[in-house]
């Protein structure tokens, strides 16, 4: 005969854990805080997704009790977690691998802009059709031309 340890009761945590488990998260901040001072090199992000994702566990587990609860709701949230970690490794291989296809890198603004398209010539043309003076940046239409 197996034994049901899910009951609709509420779970009343004793106090010493929810403290222990705050002490434990300021204390992994702490960690965080100073690693990051620390340069491990490419190492740099996956060790603070390490802390991140271990302090997350424990809000998750104790915090929003899913350790105690039913454990379909368990299977959602680590299946959420799987395909949000899954869409942004996906993501980062895009961006990182970005400079491997296009060959134009990016520059000034003003080294871009292609001036074969209007010649001087042709800005003067519109200039006097305009009747634009140069002195100034009003524009009047003559209407007898």
């Amino acid at each position: 005969m197996t034994q049901n340890t899910h009951t609709n009761e509420p779970h009343i945590l004793p106090l010493s854990l929810y403290l222990g488990i705050g002490a434990i998260l300021i204390g992994l901040t702490v960690v965080t805080v100073y690693v990051s001072f620390i340069h491990f090199g490419a190492f740099n992000l996956l060790i603070a997704m390490l802390i991140a994702t271990v302090k997350a566990s424990l809000v998750a587990m104790y915090f929003m009790h899913l350790k105690y609860d039913n454990k379909l709701y368990m299977v959602f949230f680590l299946s959420a977690l799987f395909f949000l970690a899954t869409f942004i490794v996906i993501t980062m291989f895009d961006t990182l691998r970005r400079g491997d296809i296009y060959e134009i890198k990016s520059g000034a603004i003003r080294d871009a802009v292609i001036y074969d398209k209007l010649s001087v010539d042709t800005v003067q043309g519109i200039a006097d059709s305009l009747s634009v003076s140069t002195d100034t940046t009003d524009v009047v239409i003559d209407s007898s031309k």
